[in-house]
């Protein structure tokens, strides 16, 4: 993380784990002085642990699965066993994005054994447009947010390794800063990653300026709009 020593980036990371996706991508707007931004996915995801939170950068992989692959076998295993170990190199916090490249997901990459894998290695999580299957046995404390749900892993091979991918319409490239849970998942510029806490902080604090007026038992139009009012100056 550039800017920031280990010791810095602990604290920011035990954050970023005790919020939501949707907290962070306003925290994003709140650093960049604008609403909007585009770097998140779209749809519903499906996630293994409703609780479950990923943060990390990206170790990024493609699959293929509907058809058998037309390499030959040594071929196969041995961009199975390189990928397996790019999984398993880095440090800090890492998760598993792989984007599945069939025009319609079928194989189950991601069961008991590959969550099992993974976590071994050190990675917090998988994200994916891909299938998931085991799901009364995926490991615990490995949360997968897939695309879809199937049995089989039918002719699952790993295609490209270390390579940009596309998950949801987002683009994550190798090493990109993710966050994610059941939203969905967004790109965290690395510029922003400093600024996240005090961005959080004020996020939250303007937002209760809203929240707390509309709990209040003599809320009406009148104190949401004197409500609303500071909360437009204060959030800019």
């Amino acid at each position: 993380m550039a800017g920031l020593t280990d010791q810095a980036t602990r604290p920011i990371l035990d954050l970023l784990r005790r919020v939501d996706t949707p907290t962070v991508c306003n925290a994003i707007e709140v650093i960049d002085g604008k609403r909007g931004f585009d770097a998140f996915t779209r749809g519903r995801v499906l996630a293994s642990d409703a609780r479950g939170v990923l943060v990390g950068q990206a170790r990024t992989a493609r699959i293929s699965a509907a058809q058998p692959p037309t390499d030959p076998p040594e071929t196969v295993r041995a961009r199975r066993m390189d990928y397996y170990r790019y999984m398993a190199t880095g440090e800090g916090a890492r998760l598993a994005v792989v984007q599945d490249i069939d025009p319609q997901p079928v194989g189950a990459y991601w069961g008991e054994l590959n969550t099992t894998v993974h976590k071994g290695f050190g990675l917090c999580g998988a994200l994916t447009n891909g299938v998931m299957r085991d799901l009364g046995d995926l490991c615990l404390g490995f949360p997968v947010l897939a695309g879809g749900i199937g049995p089989s892993h039918a002719f699952v091979h790993v295609t490209e390794i270390a390579c940009p991918v596309q998950v949801f319409g987002l683009t994550v490239a190798p090493d990109d800063w993710v966050h994610a849970d059941r939203h969905g998942a967004l790109v965290i510029p690395k510029s922003h990653l400093p600024e996240l806490p005090a961005a959080i902080a004020k996020m939250q604090r303007t937002e209760a300026i809203v929240l707390d007026a509309a709990r209040a038992p003599d809320f009406d139009f009148a104190r949401f709009e004197a409500a609303w009012t500071a909360f437009e100056a204060a959030r800019t």
